[in-house]
Protein backbone atom coordinates (compact mmCIF):
# COMPACT_ATOMS: atom_id res chain seq x y z
CA UNK A 1 0.00 0.00 0.00
CA UNK A 2 1.42 3.37 -1.05
CA UNK A 3 1.26 6.56 0.96
CA UNK A 4 2.74 8.53 3.80
CA UNK A 5 1.82 9.30 7.39
CA UNK A 6 0.35 12.49 8.80
CA UNK A 7 -0.70 13.44 12.34
CA UNK A 8 -4.32 14.20 13.24
CA UNK A 9 -4.38 16.71 16.11
CA UNK A 10 -8.15 17.04 16.46
CA UNK A 11 -10.63 15.16 18.66
CA UNK A 12 -9.13 11.98 20.21
CA UNK A 13 -5.76 13.04 18.80
CA UNK A 14 -2.95 12.92 18.27
CA UNK A 15 -3.35 10.03 15.86
CA UNK A 16 -1.04 8.92 13.08
CA UNK A 17 -2.92 8.43 9.81
CA UNK A 18 -1.86 6.96 6.50
CA UNK A 19 -2.74 8.89 3.35
CA UNK A 20 -2.49 7.87 -0.30
CA UNK A 21 -1.86 9.93 -3.40
CA UNK A 22 -5.59 10.46 -3.97
CA UNK A 23 -6.62 10.71 -0.30
CA UNK A 24 -8.19 13.95 0.86
CA UNK A 25 -6.25 15.04 3.93
CA UNK A 26 -8.17 16.11 7.04
CA UNK A 27 -8.85 19.84 6.97
CA UNK A 28 -10.13 22.54 9.32
CA UNK A 29 -13.63 21.43 8.29
CA UNK A 30 -12.76 17.87 9.34
CA UNK A 31 -11.72 19.13 12.78
CA UNK A 32 -14.87 21.23 13.14
CA UNK A 33 -17.03 18.24 12.18
CA UNK A 34 -15.18 16.00 14.60
CA UNK A 35 -15.73 18.43 17.47
CA UNK A 36 -19.42 18.86 16.65
CA UNK A 37 -20.18 15.18 16.05
CA UNK A 38 -22.71 13.55 18.38
CA UNK A 39 -23.06 9.77 18.31
CA UNK A 40 -25.17 7.86 20.82
CA UNK A 41 -23.83 4.45 21.89
CA UNK A 42 -25.08 1.72 19.57
CA UNK A 43 -25.73 4.04 16.64
CA UNK A 44 -25.26 3.13 12.98
CA UNK A 45 -23.22 5.82 11.22
CA UNK A 46 -22.53 6.50 7.53
CA UNK A 47 -19.51 8.69 6.75
CA UNK A 48 -19.58 9.87 3.12
CA UNK A 49 -16.37 11.42 1.84
CA UNK A 50 -14.44 9.47 4.46
CA UNK A 51 -10.92 10.09 3.09
CA UNK A 52 -8.48 8.77 5.69
CA UNK A 53 -11.41 7.41 7.69
CA UNK A 54 -10.75 9.78 10.58
CA UNK A 55 -14.38 10.76 11.17
CA UNK A 56 -15.42 7.11 10.96
CA UNK A 57 -12.78 6.29 13.56
CA UNK A 58 -14.05 9.07 15.82
CA UNK A 59 -17.66 7.90 15.41
CA UNK A 60 -16.56 4.41 16.47
CA UNK A 61 -14.69 5.80 19.48
CA UNK A 62 -17.85 7.71 20.45
CA UNK A 63 -19.71 4.41 20.71
CA UNK A 64 -21.21 3.63 17.30
CA UNK A 65 -22.00 -0.06 16.87
CA UNK A 66 -21.34 0.08 13.10
CA UNK A 67 -19.80 2.70 10.84
CA UNK A 68 -19.79 2.62 7.03
CA UNK A 69 -17.24 4.93 5.40
CA UNK A 70 -17.49 5.66 1.66
CA UNK A 71 -15.25 7.64 -0.70
CA UNK A 72 -14.76 7.75 -4.46
CA UNK A 73 -10.98 8.24 -4.26
CA UNK A 74 -8.50 5.51 -5.14
CA UNK A 75 -7.18 3.33 -2.29
CA UNK A 76 -9.98 4.40 0.06
CA UNK A 77 -10.58 0.91 1.40
CA UNK A 78 -6.90 0.06 1.91
CA UNK A 79 -5.90 3.41 3.46
CA UNK A 80 -8.93 3.91 5.71
CA UNK A 81 -9.00 0.26 6.85
CA UNK A 82 -5.33 0.46 7.82
CA UNK A 83 -6.07 3.58 9.86
CA UNK A 84 -9.06 2.00 11.58
CA UNK A 85 -6.99 -1.07 12.41
CA UNK A 86 -4.17 1.05 13.82
CA UNK A 87 -6.58 2.83 16.14
CA UNK A 88 -8.45 -0.19 17.39
CA UNK A 89 -11.82 0.14 15.67
CA UNK A 90 -11.50 -2.18 12.66
CA UNK A 91 -14.20 -4.45 14.12
CA UNK A 92 -16.73 -1.61 13.99
CA UNK A 93 -15.81 0.25 10.80
CA UNK A 94 -16.27 -0.94 7.21
CA UNK A 95 -15.08 1.03 4.17
CA UNK A 96 -16.13 1.01 0.52
CA UNK A 97 -14.96 2.86 -2.57
CA UNK A 98 -17.59 4.33 -4.86
CA UNK A 99 -19.89 7.17 -5.73
CA UNK A 100 -21.75 8.75 -2.82
CA UNK A 101 -23.92 6.07 -1.11
CA UNK A 102 -23.95 3.65 -4.07
CA UNK A 103 -21.69 1.02 -2.42
CA UNK A 104 -24.06 0.66 0.54
CA UNK A 105 -26.70 -2.04 0.60
CA UNK A 106 -30.37 -1.04 0.21
CA UNK A 107 -31.20 -2.23 3.73
CA UNK A 108 -28.79 0.06 5.58
CA UNK A 109 -30.46 2.61 7.83
CA UNK A 110 -28.37 5.19 9.66
CA UNK A 111 -28.82 7.07 12.90
CA UNK A 112 -26.13 9.52 11.82
CA UNK A 113 -24.80 10.60 8.43
CA UNK A 114 -21.54 12.56 8.30
CA UNK A 115 -21.70 14.56 5.06
CA UNK A 116 -18.11 15.70 4.56
CA UNK A 117 -18.21 15.78 0.76
CA UNK A 118 -16.17 18.14 -1.38
CA UNK A 119 -17.99 21.44 -1.58
CA UNK A 120 -16.09 24.15 -3.39
CA UNK A 121 -16.41 25.11 -7.07
CA UNK A 122 -14.51 22.85 -9.46
CA UNK A 123 -12.26 25.60 -10.82
CA UNK A 124 -11.31 26.82 -7.34
CA UNK A 125 -10.69 23.24 -6.25
CA UNK A 126 -8.36 22.76 -9.21
CA UNK A 127 -6.45 25.93 -8.36
CA UNK A 128 -6.20 25.12 -4.65
CA UNK A 129 -4.51 21.72 -4.89
CA UNK A 130 -6.60 20.61 -1.89
CA UNK A 131 -8.27 17.74 -3.73
CA UNK A 132 -5.67 15.21 -4.94
CA UNK A 133 -8.35 12.92 -6.35
CA UNK A 134 -9.59 15.70 -8.63
CA UNK A 135 -13.11 15.30 -7.23
CA UNK A 136 -14.83 18.59 -6.38
CA UNK A 137 -18.26 20.00 -5.64
CA UNK A 138 -19.54 21.03 -9.06
CA UNK A 139 -19.56 24.38 -10.90
CA UNK A 140 -20.73 26.34 -7.83
CA UNK A 141 -19.53 23.92 -5.15
CA UNK A 142 -23.14 23.25 -4.19
CA UNK A 143 -24.07 20.52 -6.66
CA UNK A 144 -22.42 17.56 -4.89
CA UNK A 145 -23.48 18.58 -1.34
CA UNK A 146 -27.08 19.07 -2.50
CA UNK A 147 -27.10 15.63 -4.07
CA UNK A 148 -25.70 14.20 -0.84
CA UNK A 149 -28.47 15.90 1.16
CA UNK A 150 -31.17 14.39 -1.05
CA UNK A 151 -29.67 10.90 -0.94
CA UNK A 152 -29.19 11.10 2.85
CA UNK A 153 -32.96 11.28 3.25
CA UNK A 154 -33.41 7.64 2.25
CA UNK A 155 -30.69 6.45 4.64
CA UNK A 156 -31.58 8.31 7.81
CA UNK A 157 -33.93 6.79 10.31
CA UNK A 158 -36.67 9.01 11.69
CA UNK A 159 -35.02 11.04 14.42
CA UNK A 160 -31.57 10.59 12.86
CA UNK A 161 -29.17 13.44 12.09
CA UNK A 162 -27.01 14.63 9.21
CA UNK A 163 -23.89 16.58 10.22
CA UNK A 164 -23.40 18.98 7.34
CA UNK A 165 -20.55 21.40 6.64
CA UNK A 166 -21.14 24.48 4.48
CA UNK A 167 -19.03 27.52 3.73
CA UNK A 168 -18.90 30.86 1.97
CA UNK A 169 -16.31 29.40 -0.45
CA UNK A 170 -19.23 27.79 -2.29
CA UNK A 171 -22.86 28.62 -3.13
CA UNK A 172 -23.73 28.13 0.53
CA UNK A 173 -27.27 29.55 0.41
CA UNK A 174 -28.37 26.97 -2.15
CA UNK A 175 -27.12 24.14 0.07
CA UNK A 176 -28.89 25.50 3.15
CA UNK A 177 -32.10 26.02 1.20
CA UNK A 178 -31.94 22.45 -0.13
CA UNK A 179 -31.34 21.02 3.36
CA UNK A 180 -34.32 22.94 4.74
CA UNK A 181 -36.45 21.84 1.79
CA UNK A 182 -35.55 18.17 2.22
CA UNK A 183 -35.44 17.93 6.01
CA UNK A 184 -37.06 21.04 7.46
CA UNK A 185 -35.14 21.16 10.72
CA UNK A 186 -31.52 22.30 10.95
CA UNK A 187 -29.42 23.94 13.63
CA UNK A 188 -26.05 25.68 13.33
CA UNK A 189 -23.46 24.12 15.63
CA UNK A 190 -20.25 25.91 14.64
CA UNK A 191 -19.02 28.98 12.80
CA UNK A 192 -15.36 29.63 12.01
CA UNK A 193 -13.53 32.19 9.86
CA UNK A 194 -10.70 30.48 7.93
CA UNK A 195 -7.87 32.38 6.20
CA UNK A 196 -7.64 31.92 2.44
CA UNK A 197 -4.06 31.59 1.16
CA UNK A 198 -3.02 34.81 -0.55
CA UNK A 199 -2.05 33.00 -3.75
CA UNK A 200 -5.52 31.45 -3.98
CA UNK A 201 -7.31 34.71 -3.16
CA UNK A 202 -5.67 36.24 -6.25
CA UNK A 203 -6.46 33.31 -8.56
CA UNK A 204 -8.74 34.11 -11.52
CA UNK A 205 -11.14 31.33 -10.51
CA UNK A 206 -11.69 32.95 -7.10
CA UNK A 207 -11.97 36.46 -8.56
CA UNK A 208 -14.57 35.28 -11.07
CA UNK A 209 -16.60 33.46 -8.41
CA UNK A 210 -16.51 36.59 -6.24
CA UNK A 211 -17.65 38.77 -9.12
CA UNK A 212 -20.48 36.36 -9.89
CA UNK A 213 -21.42 36.22 -6.17
CA UNK A 214 -21.03 32.46 -6.07
CA UNK A 215 -18.70 32.81 -3.07
CA UNK A 216 -18.22 35.45 -0.36
CA UNK A 217 -15.02 36.48 1.39
CA UNK A 218 -14.24 38.83 4.27
CA UNK A 219 -11.16 41.01 4.29
CA UNK A 220 -9.14 41.31 7.50
CA UNK A 221 -6.24 43.64 6.90
CA UNK A 222 -4.39 42.34 3.87
CA UNK A 223 -5.84 38.82 4.20
CA UNK A 224 -9.08 37.31 3.00
CA UNK A 225 -11.15 34.82 5.02
CA UNK A 226 -14.04 32.54 4.24
CA UNK A 227 -16.60 31.37 6.79
CA UNK A 228 -17.32 27.72 7.57
CA UNK A 229 -20.42 26.39 9.30
CA UNK A 230 -21.34 23.01 10.72
CA UNK A 231 -25.05 22.16 10.87
CA UNK A 232 -27.08 19.42 12.47
CA UNK A 233 -29.95 18.52 10.16
CA UNK A 234 -32.58 16.29 11.79
CA UNK A 235 -34.76 13.80 9.93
Amino acid sequence: MSGETITWKGRFGPMELRVGKATFRPSTISSLLADALEVKPGSVVVDVGTGTGILSIIAAKLGASKVYGVDAADETVEIATANARAHGVADVVEFAQGDMFDPLGPDIEADVVIGDVSGIPDEIASASGWFPSGLAGGPTGAELPMRMIEESKRLLKKGGSLFLPTGSLQDENSIIERARSVFGSMRQLTERNIPLPSSLAEDPAVLTALKDKVIALKQRGSRFQWTAHIWRVDA
